[in-house]
Parts: structure tokens; sequence; C-alpha cells
């Protein structure tokens, strides 16, 4: 069952910081989150860097593919600026940096496994290898290819995993059972309570995401939902239930 925090952060910092650098990994820990989610993607000369898109251009200036970069050319490109002016300079991290940030600030870490078309198991295994110099229970790796995922357990098959989904598959069970994960993570606006009973009585656990609304995060809460992933830190922050 679930053993991790209850409310994590979408992308190190959510809508309040540019997404997966170490501002927003800060931004996060200023407000007292006490975990974040963020992606990692495998670029061509097998470096581990926080990123989303597969393409630049939206947070990053340029044109291509990200895979089509090293390691070297991806670490000196600004990732902030086009969040505002104030970030400006912020590069991209490599998830060791981003690691070892979260490590010192006390921080949980859903990594989300974010691999190129055709570069799953090789991403899933990257990132699986580099979590084994890990400490136990500071991670949990989530990825909606199975591929990735099935990669990950036969590199580091200690690292607990969990399957991403957007509506839950009819054989979700099944699929959970495969991968010998501990977590379903659902899209929040497509999830039932029965979906959630079902997949807490095979004892996995729930994780929500993307969360923005208390009210919606109370409902999904007592529907039997552990945890929640969110943009709005100001609104669903470390003592939301105490609100």
């Amino acid at each position: 069952m679930w053993t991790y925090p209850r409310i994590f952060a979408h992308r190190g910092g959510g809508t309040l910081a540019p997404e997966n650098t170490l501002a927003a990994l800060r931004h996060g820990a200023s407000l007292g989150v006490r975990a974040v989610e963020f992606d990692v993607m495998a670029v061509r000369d097998d470096g581990l860097v926080l990123m989303h898109d597969e393409v630049l251009g939206r947070t990053i200036a340029g044109s291509g593919s990200v895979g089509a970069l090293s390691m070297a050319e991806l670490q000196v490109m600004d990732a902030g600026s086009w969040f505002s002016a104030d970030f400006s300079g912020e590069l991209v991290p490599s998830f060791a940096e981003a690691a070892d940030y979260c490590l010192h600030a006390g921080l949980f870490m859903n990594v989300e496994i974010k691999p190129l078309a055709g570069e799953e198991a090789r991403t899933g295994r990257l990132v699986a290898q580099a979590c084994t110099s890990l400490p136990p229970g500071s991670v949990l790796l989530s990825s909606f290819s199975i591929e990735a995922l099935q990669a990950a357990m036969s590199t580091a098959p200690d690292a607990p995993r969990a399957l991403l989904v957007g509506a839950v598959p009819s054989d979700c069970l099944a699929k959970l059972s495969a991968l010998s994960a501990v977590a379903l993570h659902a899209q929040a606006n497509r999830l039932t309570v029965d979906q959630v009973r079902a997949v807490k009585a095979a004892g996995y656990g729930v994780f929500c995401y993307t969360v923005n609304d208390p009210m919606q995060a109370r409902a999904l809460f007592a529907m039997g939902v552990d945890a929640i992933c969110t943009d709005r830190l100001d609104l669903i922050g470390p003592d939301f239930f105490g609100r």
C-alpha cells in the first residue's frame, strides 16, 4: 500500500516556476512540499536530463528533437526564460543534479520515465541504473510506457514502480501485477470510485494527476485516493489537510 507523501509538486514546482528545473525544485521545497514529480529523458549520449517535450521550442528555444542533442549541448541551454525574466539563465539539469538536490532537501522523488519515441527500453534501463545509487525509499519510478517499466524492472528490480495511465484500462490489475508495481497513477478526472476501490483492494496505491482544485482534491481523498500531483502549491500545499 501507499507509504509515500500525499502531495506532490508537478514537474518540480507546478505553475509557480519553470518546469523540470532546479529552480522549480527549490521553489517547491521553499513552500514546504515533501515530494516532487519530474520527467527524465535519455538523450543522444545516454545522458539523463529533466525534460518533458521531445522537441525544442516550448520550454527551450530552438527546434528539432531533444534526442539529437548530447548532454553537454543541452546543459548549456536556457530552460527558464520562457517562464519569466526572473528565471533567465536557469539551465537544463541532469537527473544526477536533480536527485542530489532532492536528497539534500529531503524531497521524495516521483521520477517519470519519459522516453523519446522508440527509446522506451533504453530510457527505462538508464533511469533504473541511475536509481541504483540512490538511497532506498527516496524514489518511485513511473511511466506511461510499459516497455520502459519492464526494462526498469529488469535493471533495478528493487526500485518501486507505478503504471501511469489516462483512463484506467480494463486489464489494469493484470498490468500492475506483471510489472510488480506498487501503484497506479491515473488522470484524476477520468477515475471512478469503483476503480479506486478495485485497485486498492488488490493491494496497490492510487495516485492522481493533475489536481489543482482543493474541492477536487478533497473529493479524491474521500474516494480513497492516496496521493495527488498538483501545479498549484499555493492552493494545495503541505498544510492542505490542516485547512
